[in-house]
């Protein structure tokens, strides 16, 4: 069976998602993507322009994005990817209620000054920040990637067994941006050029038996995430809650790994006792 699948283009980042996917993608801890979106946003000496802030307000739940911005992204694609990869519809994301959306998305001031163009003037960490927002805001107004996906079952006696694979057929937004999560697309040819008619033989089998995973520790882009779906702390808070929790040991940091600590398991359970309804998640 032939089908076709396509694969939105993400949101513009709000404060949340840069910080999870600066920490996917660049191995930044929370406080430190804070720490040069920060920079970024108050200014860097560009050569020949002075002074630029090169993004927008840094502590935001909103992606949305303003008409000027909008205008200026649909051009810049135009110009530089064609026509055919502007986005008709704009994804506008879930609304939440707890969301105030008092500023934009997290997006560059002017999306013509490209990575490329400040790389000299930027230090290896600017550059690499400013670039990931850069390009996740340009491949958010631009058209869906499209696969080519190929599903196969296989008659086996009495059993069936299921194959697929599928095939990038148009890049749209893929061009500018792939995030960390991205699935790697593995093209298996063999399985796309079966026909009704091919006859399998079978060469061996492989039994193997898979077990359900216990959820892992939290990373501190999985812990922003948690604090966002559950309505703790606002954009602005939560770098400093998570460094603040590390820098009093209540949680110890390994590689990426959060672990509580015996103090932090102390201290929870007299709060817990003396304060039920405050350290209550819900």
């Amino acid at each position: 069976k032939k089908g076709e699948r396509t694969k939105k283009a993400p949101l513009p980042f709000t404060t949340s998602t840069l910080q999870q996917e600066a920490s996917k993608a660049l191995n930044f801890a929370t406080g430190k993507t804070m720490q040069i979106a920060q920079q970024l946003y108050e200014g860097v000496d560009i050569k020949g322009r002075g002074t630029i802030g090169l993004i927008t307000y840094l502590r935001t739940d909103s992606t949305r994005i303003s008409d000027t911005a909008e205008t200026q992204v649909r051009e810049f694609i135009d110009k530089t990817y064609g026509a055919e990869n502007i986005t008709k519809e704009v994804n506008t994301g879930k609304s939440n209620k707890k969301i105030q959306d008092a500023h934009e998305a997290i997006r560059p001031t002017d999306v013509n000054i490209t990575p490329a163009e400040v790389k000299e003037q930027l230090s290896r960490d600017l550059f690499r920040l400013y670039q990931l927002i850069w390009k996740r805001f340009v491949a958010s107004r631009m058209a869906s990637a499209v696969y080519e996906t190929t599903s196969v079952k296989v008659a086996a006696d009495k059993y069936i067994f299921n194959a697929s694979t599928s095939k990038l057929n148009f890049q749209g937004f893929m061009q500018v941006y792939t995030d960390s999560d991205s699935e790697k697309v593995t093209t298996d040819n063999v399985i796309a050029k079966l026909t009704k008619e091919s006859e399998l033989s079978l060469v061996e089998f492989n039994e193997n038996q898979h077990f359900t995973q216990p959820p892992a520790h939290f990373t501190e882009a999985v812990l922003v995430k948690a604090l966002e779906e559950q309505g703790i702390g606002r954009p602005s808070t939560y770098a400093p809650t998570i460094t603040t929790i590390i820098s009093r040991r209540y949680v110890s940091k390994e590689q990426k790994n959060l672990y509580v600590t015996e103090l932090g398991e102390v201290v929870n359970n007299i709060m817990k006792q003396a304060f039920p309804s405050i350290v209550d998640v819900n």
